[in-house]
Order: C-alpha cells, then sequence, then structure tokens
C-alpha cells in the first residue's frame, strides 16, 4: 500500500507538470481567432522564413567553429592546449543578448570601430564608406553562434576522444595527411555525436528571445511575445506556440535518430596510448589564432567590457534595486531548485521501490518541459493558470465573498511553477543516475529492518546520493537565475529578476548601467561548466 502511494504520486507531479504542454495542445485546437488569420496572412510567414535561417545559420557557424576546434583539442599537440579545452566552453556561460549589446556597442555607426576608420581614413559620413550592419538576421547568427558552438565542440571533442586511435595511426600509415585523416576517418564516426550538438543548437535557437528581439529580427519566439502582449490574444499565442512545439519535437526525433546511430559507430577499444599529431610552423599558429580567438570573441571580450562598466559606473549601480532583484533571483530560484529536489526524490523512489518499466513513464513525462523553448512555456503556463484565477474569482462572486484577484498569475506562482516544469528534468536525471549507483541489497536489508519508503529514503539513499542531489539542485538553480523569456511572461507586475533588469538596460541602450548585474548573472553561469571541465578531465 505504501508503494502504491509512492506510485500515485509520481504519476500526479507527472501529470501537473505535463499541464502547460496539454493545455497549450487544448488552446491550438481551439477554433481560428481574426488574429490568428491575421498574422498567418500577414506576417507569420515571414516569421517562420526568419526562424528557418537563423537556425540554419547558427547550426552552420557553430558546426564550423566547434568541430575544428574539438578536433584539435582532441587530437592535436598544442601549446596553452590544457587551457584552451576548457577556456572553449566559457562562451556558454555568457548571455547571448549581452553579446548582442556589446558588438552593437562596438560596431555600430557611433562604436569606436567604425570612429577609427573614420578617423583614420578621413571619412566623413556613411555614405563614403560600406560596412556590415550587426543588427541583422546575419548578425543575430553570428553572435548566437559564438554564444552556442560549445554545445557542439564539447560533443564533437567527446566523440575524438573516444575513437580508437588505432583507426587514426592505420590512417597515417596508409598516407593519410591531418585534415584526409579528418575528413576520412574522425569526422564520418563522430558525425552522431555532431548531429546531437546541432539539434541542441537549433533548440536554443528556437528558443532565443533576447538577441533577436534586440536586433529586430521577427522571428516565431518573437511572435508569440508580441501576440500576447501587443494584440493580448493567448488563442493565437498559444497556436504560434504549438508550431514551435512541433519544430522541436522533429528536433528532438532528429536527435533520438542520431543517439541510436552513435550506439552502432562508437567502437572504443579500450586503453589506447593518445599520439596526436605535433603541430608546428604557420599551421600551429593558424590553429592557436582560431581557437583563442573564438575564446575572445565569445567570452573575454564581453567579459571585459561588462568590467569595465562595471567599475564606472559602479556607484550608480550598486543601488538598493540590485539588491532587491538579486534578492528576487535568489528567493526564486531556491525555491525551484528545493521544488526540482522534492519532485525528483519521488519518481526516482517511485521507480526504485517497484521497478517496474511502466514508472518510468512519469519521470518521462516530467522531464518534457526542457525540450520547450520559454515562451512556449509561459503560454501553456498561463493557459491554465489564468482559467483557474478567473474560475475562483468567478466562484468568490458567487459566494458574495471579496474576490481574491490574480492569485496564481499575479504572484510568483505562475513563474515559479513554470520555471519547474521546465528545469525540473535536469534534478530528475541528476537524482535519476545517482540512484542508479546505489546497491539494491541497500534496500532488501533496509526493508527487512523495518522502515517504511520514506524512513529508507531519508536515512539511507539521501546521504548516498548527496553529490548527485547537490548537483541537480545548483543546475536548475542557475538556469532559473539566468532565464529570461519565460521571466518576462510570467513575472508578476512590479516584479523583477537579474536577468530581466539586465534585458530592460539592453533594451534601453544602458548595458553600462545593467554591467553589473550582468556579471554576477555570468559569474553564476561559470559553476557548471567548472564541474563539467572536472568531470571531463577526470573521465579522460
Amino acid at each position: 500500500m505504501k508503494r502504491l502511494g509512492w506510485t500515485v504520486s509520481s504519476w500526479a507531479l507527472a501529470l501537473l507538470l505535463t499541464l502547460p504542454i496539454m493545455a497549450l495542445i487544448y488552446e491550438a485546437l481551439i477554433p481560428t481567432e481574426d488574429v490568428f488569420r491575421h498574422l498567418w496572412g500577414s506576417v507569420l510567414p515571414t516569421y517562420i522564413g526568419n526562424t528557418f535561417w537563423l537556425v540554419l545559420w547558427v547550426m552552420l557557424f557553430s558546426f564550423l567553429a566547434g568541430v575544428p576546434a574539438a578536433w584539435l583539442m582532441a587530437m592535436c599537440e598544442l601549446p596553452s592546449k590544457r587551457w584552451l579545452q576548457w577556456a572553449l566552453i566559457l562562451p556558454l556561460a555568457m548571455p547571448s543578448y549581452i553579446v548582442a549589446f556589446v558588438y552593437t556597442d562596438l560596431l555600430d555607426f557611433s562604436g569606436p570601430v567604425q570612429s577609427t576608420l573614420r578617423l583614420w581614413f578621413g571619412w566623413q559620413s556613411a555614405h563614403d564608406y560600406s560596412f556590415p550592419a550587426i543588427r541583422t538576421l546575419g548578425g543575430a547568427a553570428l553572435v548566437l553562434g559564438l554564444v552556442l558552438f560549445p554545445y557542439v565542440y564539447l560533443l564533437a571533442r567527446t566523440a575524438f576522444m573516444e575513437q580508437s586511435m588505432s583507426l587514426v595511426q592505420s590512417s597515417r600509415l596508409l598516407g593519410c595527411s591531418p585534415w584526409q585523416s579528418f575528413k576520412k576517418v574522425s569526422l564520418p564516426l563522430a558525425r552522431p555525436a555532431i548531429v546531437v550538438g546541432l539539434s541542441l543548437v537549433a533548440m536554443e535557437t528556437l528558443a532565443e528571445f533576447g538577441t533577436v528581439n534586440f536586433f529586430a529580427v521577427n522571428t516565431l519566439t518573437t511572435a508569440v511575445y508580441d501576440t500576447w502582449l501587443g494584440y493580448g490574444s493567448l488563442n493565437a499565442a498559444a497556436k504560434i506556440s504549438a508550431i514551435m512545439l512541433l519544430v522541436v519535437m522533429l528536433l528532438l526525433s532528429l536527435e533520438r535518430m542520431s543517439r541510436k546511430r552513435q550506439q552502432v559507430f562508437q567502437k572504443n577499444l579500450g586503453q589506447e596510448q593518445q599520439s596526436g599529431y605535433v603541430l608546428t610552423g604557420l599551421t600551429k599558429w593558424a590553429a592557436l589564432g582560431f581557437c583563442w580567438s573564438l575564446v575572445v570573441l565569445g567570452f573575454l571580450l564581453p567579459f571585459v567590457i561588462l568590467c569595465y562598466h562595471a567599475v564606472r559606473y559602479f556607484d550608480q549601480a550598486w543601488n538598493s534595486r540590485f539588491f532587491e532583484y538579486s534578492l528576487n533571483s535568489l528567493v526564486l530560484s531556491s525555491l525551484v531548485a528545493a521544488m526540482a529536489l522534492v519532485v525528483a526524490l519521488v519518481l526516482g523512489m517511485s521507480h526504485r521501490l517497484t521497478g517496474k518499466t511502466y514508472t518510468q513513464i512519469p519521470k518521462r513525462l516530467a522531464s518534457m518541459g526542457y525540450a520547450l523553448p520559454g515562451t512556449v512555456l509561459a503560454i501553456g503556463v498561463l493557459v491554465p493558470l489564468t482559467s483557474l484565477d478567473f474560475a475562483i474569482n468567478d466562484a468568490a462572486l458567487w459566494l458574495g465573498i471579496t474576490e481574491p484577484g490574480l492569485l496564481f498569475t499575479g504572484t510568483m506562482t505562475a513563474i515559479a511553477f513554470g520555471y519547474l516544469v521546465r528545469f525540473g528534468a535536469m534534478a530528475v536525471g541528476s537524482v535519476e543516475s545517482s540512484l542508479g549507483k546505489v546497491s539494491p541489497s541497500l534496500d532488501m536489508v533496509t526493508q527487512t529492518m523495518g522502515y517504511s519508503p520514506s524512513a529508507m529514503m531519508m536515512k539511507v539513499h539521501v546521504p548516498l546520493i548527496r553529490k548527485g542531489i547537490l548537483a541537480g539542485a545548483l543546475l536548475v538553480f542557475i538556469e532559473c537565475m539566468k532565464e529570461l523569456p519565460a521571466a518576462l511572461l510570467l513575472r508578476p507586475f512590479n516584479f523583477q529578476t537579474l536577468a530581466t533588469y539586465v534585458y530592460q538596460f539592453v533594451s534601453d541602450e544602458q548595458l553600462a548601467l545593467g554591467a553589473l548585474p550582468a556579471i554576477v548573472i555570468v559569474l553564476v553561469g561559470l559553476i557548471p561548466l567548472i564541474f563539467l571541465n572536472r568531470s571531463l578531465e577526470q573521465t579522460h
């Protein structure tokens, strides 16, 4: 009976976390409103086209940057390689909309680059020379590529390092140059991992809001935001979100197909001596210049500029609002991390107690929200919670009592629930992985001693998997600190997080005043990268 209670609880939590997806689909199936018809007949095809080309260009840049860097770090001997192999991960910690503003400030007509060019060559106006515009679809693709290429780099580097060195050595004996060995041996074997990385890049690009909105590039993500806040049409926003949901499901299907193929292609032949290519001369400096340029352009340059602005405008940024919004982010992120751990423990223990295959389903259902873009998830959360708010107020009016107002959408409930739906999968995965390493014999001994499942979890499993619990909570906390699109749509009135606070300055082209909170977000984002780098060093 106690096991039945855990099973029922796991299914109840899973259904609760899938409620936004079901609500979104339900709302999208309601007969079309005039707003959606108007959008479909006017601007929506352009938005779809922009989204397609943006995703395609970002994937191309990520491939051209991530795959060569991964191969150089895995297969070649280079000076400063020890630093480079983890420094190439750093751009992931930099919010893309901050990078977008930094490069806009540098490359615009009034920026230092064009001003210096005019000074050197004596140009008087923009008609005297031609300079590529940064605030375009191509500029947005370049900025997003600089931030997202580490997804491809990480997976490709791991795939290259896991390949059998005997194959590479055989290609050398057959007279292949390093380029031919890369093209004919390494690249085909790493293709499934690269496809998975490109799928992640595509999903992140599809979910991007800050950069495309700042660059005035209209995509499906901005369409959802504008339709809800501009037209006030939840139905039309839900229909656009459903289109994005279909694209996400397609990308996930491609990723899973690649992962299945990867089990066939990757054949590690055991511990082998690594003997990488020793690059010399111009080739060595070209490889170093390529890799370090990615680090500088994707992380170091924006971070140095942020530090410069933070120091220069410290007195203006160090104020009560900074502390208030930092506290908001801290409280919200901590609350969601705690709730995510509770969900993860219930789902993990439910499967462990029964051992049945069907108890895996709640964990998979509860993790579905992680694949949703923030704006899509926000609409899925708003649909049921708005209806619930209206129903409560209608009931209060019918009973003749004071209407409570917006209990869910007007408080932190909506944004906390949205974050839990989106990032709970991280805690579920971390706890699931840790529980899988605990011997089942401990469960048998504990049950023989008369412990209930709850007591067994608290006295046996939690102490044994505390590192996994800490890792899951930390990942959820950090993602909540950085999240922007869902926060913009779900936050209550007069409530700001650090992410929305920084984006407000970015939108007003006053990032200098928001540099200090931006640095806080970046430093928080570095924490999981440090853990990731350590885990990679231990693995290889």
